[in-house]
């Protein structure tokens, strides 16, 4: 089957939060999170090492809403059920339709880190894979050294399945990186 075809929620909630796909127009607050998050993010993500103007980021948002809708990549943006404020974005990333496999990526505006807000949307999403998509495999990839990435994983009952050494460079030019490769199976 073609994966345009798919149908399924491109929203849904957790007890605090609300996930959906990317819309036009998103772009202005997740511009505002980026620039509120930027030196923690620099240390971890190729997109946080230039500047991005908030119309480049509309762009992206704008992209990312045309690839959800052709099930190429399924972007989520988080919010708050209570306010309405941006949280994070995550999203199911690297997509393999026939297994099907997912890797799950995700970044947070640090003025709402430390709440429980992303290990909360990562079950979420995890939920929907699982439940909504027929995930068989999900991935979480992330920094050896990303400490507080590495916890949601294994908050959530992933197993560690490997580690590859010297696989990436830091991105502050400080040397090679490792990753730690998190999955759960059906």
């Amino acid at each position: 089957m073609n994966p345009i075809l798919l149908d399924f929620p491109s929203e849904f909630e957790t007890e605090r939060l609300i996930i959906r796909s990317p819309r036009p127009g998103d772009g202005k607050d997740v511009y505002q999170a980026i620039r509120a998050s930027k030196e923690q993010l620099k240390q971890w993500l190729p997109f946080a090492q230039k500047d991005q103007t908030e119309e480049e980021t509309e762009v992206n948002i704008r992209e990312a809403y045309i690839n959800f809708i052709k099930r190429e990549d399924l972007r989520l943006l988080v919010f708050a059920k209570e306010t309405g404020a941006f949280i994070a974005s995550s999203g199911l990333h690297r997509i393999n339709w026939d297994v099907p496999r997912f890797e799950i990526g995700y970044w947070i505006d640090t003025r709402y880190s430390g709440k429980g807000y992303m290990t909360e949307a990562v079950r979420g999403i995890c939920d929907f894979a699982f439940y909504e998509l027929g995930a068989n495999r999900i991935e979480i990839c992330c920094d050896e050294q990303n400490i507080k990435s590495r916890a949601i994983p294994e908050r959530l009952g992933f197993k560690q399945e490997g580690l590859f050494i010297n696989d990436s460079v830091a991105f502050n030019g400080s040397g090679l990186r490792n990753t730690c490769i998190y999955a759960k199976v059906r």
